[in-house]
C-alpha cells in the first residue's frame, strides 16, 4: 500500500490550502473530501473581507479555490473518512472505499452540528458503526438499523442488504428512493436514543423503535472526538498549539474544527501554517 507523506481531510479554504502548501513543498499529498469543495463556502452570497477577493459570491470564490489547486497538481480523492488511527510510526485511514496510510495526517474537515445521540457513544464498536459497506460482511443472516442523512448513502443500504437478512432503513432526508426487497424504508422517524437490551440494538424514536443486530449512522461528517481515537477536545473543538499541532503525535488541524472565529482566511491560513508544521515534522523524523 502507498504510504502519502500528507493526508488532508476536507477540501474547504484550510485542506485545500494545506494541500497547496505540501505540494509545493514536494510532498506527496492525499486530499480526501468533496470535489465541490465546501457547502459553507460554495453556498455563502457574497463574501467581502477575503484579502485580493473583494465582493465575490461564494460559488465563485470555491471555484477559484478549486482552480488553483488544480493548477498546482492538487487531486481530490472523494471519498468519506471513518477513522483515523495513529500506528506510531504513520496513520492509518479508514474510508468508505478503502483503506489508505500517511505518515502526518492533518484534520481540516470543518464544523458539523450534528451531535451524538444518547448511547452513541458509548456504544460505537458495539453494535453502532458509521460505514455499512465497511461491515457489510458481519451481518450475513443478521438484521441491522441504517439512520441515513443523503440520498447518496442509499447504496450503502443495497449493499448491506445482499449480505444481511433485513435492513430498516430511516430516512433523514426528504426520501424519493425506490428501495426495495428485504429493506424496509421507514419514513418521518426521528431518533432519540441508542440503546443495547440483550445483545440487540435498539434504535428508540419518539412513537416507536426499532431493533437490530446493529445500527448504522451515516452522517455527512462524523465529529472529531469520534474520528480519531485519544484526541485532546477543547468543547466540540479540536485543541492545537499555535502550530496546529494537536496532541497526538504527527496528527495536526486547521480552519473551523479548531474553533472561531469561522472564517475563510482565518482557514486558510491555519491550512498552511498546519502543511508547514506536517512538513517540518516529516523532516524531523527523516533526520533522525
Amino acid at each position: 500500500m502507498e504510504r502519502y507523506d500528507v493526508a488532508i481531510i476536507g477540501t474547504g479554504p484550510a485542506g485545500l490550502e494545506a494541500a497547496i502548501t505540501a505540494k509545493v513543498r514536494n510532498k506527496s499529498v492525499l486530499l480526501l473530501g468533496g470535489k465541490g469543495s465546501s457547502d459553507k463556502v460554495s453556498k455563502a452570497h457574497t463574501i467581502q473581507n477575503y484579502l485580493g477577493l473583494p465582493d465575490i459570491a461564494g460559488e465563485d470564490m470555491a471555484k477559484t479555490f478549486l482552480d488553483h489547486a488544480t493548477k498546482m497538481g492538487v487531486e481530490i480523492t472523494e471519498d468519506k473518512v471513518n477513522a483515523i488511527y495513529s500506528m506510531g510510526q504513520y496513520f492509518a485511514i479508514q474510508c468508505h472505499n478503502g483503506d489508505y496510510e500517511a505518515s502526518t495526517v492533518i484534520v481540516a474537515a470543518g464544523m458539523t452540528a450534528m451531535k451524538p445521540f444518547p448511547g452513541e457513544m458509548e456504544n460505537l464498536g458495539r453494535g453502532v458503526s458509521y460505514c455499512a459497506t465497511c461491515d457489510a460482511a458481519l451481518y450475513k443472516g443478521k438484521t441491522a438499523i441504517i439512520v441515513a442523512y443523503s440520498a447518496e448513502d442509499e447504496p450503502e443500504a443495497e449493499f448491506l442488504a445482499e449480505r444481511a437478512e433485513k435492513v430498516y432503513y430511516l430516512p433523514q432526508y426528504e426520501y424519493a428512493g425506490s428501495l426495495g426487497g428485504n429493506i424496509e424504508v421507514t419514513l418521518d422517524v426521528k431518533p432519540e436514543s441508542i440503546e443495547m437490551k440483550d445483545g440487540q440494538a435498539v434504535l428508540n424514536a419518539k412513537d416507536s423503535s426499532f431493533t437490530a443486530n446493529g445500527i448504522f449512522i451515516l452522517r455527512e461528517q462524523i465529529a472529531p472526538s469520534q474520528l480519531v481515537p485519544g484526541l485532546e477536545m477543547d468543547g466540540n473543538h479540536i485543541k492545537v498549539d499555535r502550530s496546529m499541532a494537536t496532541n497526538i503525535k504527527g496528527l495536526f488541524a486547521a480552519g473551523d474544527i479548531t474553533g472561531a472565529p469561522y472564517q475563510y482566511i482565518k482557514s486558510a491560513g491555519e491550512g498552511n501554517v498546519a502543511a508547514l508544521s506536517a512538513v517540518s515534522y516529516l523532516n524531523s523524523v527523516k533526520n533522525n
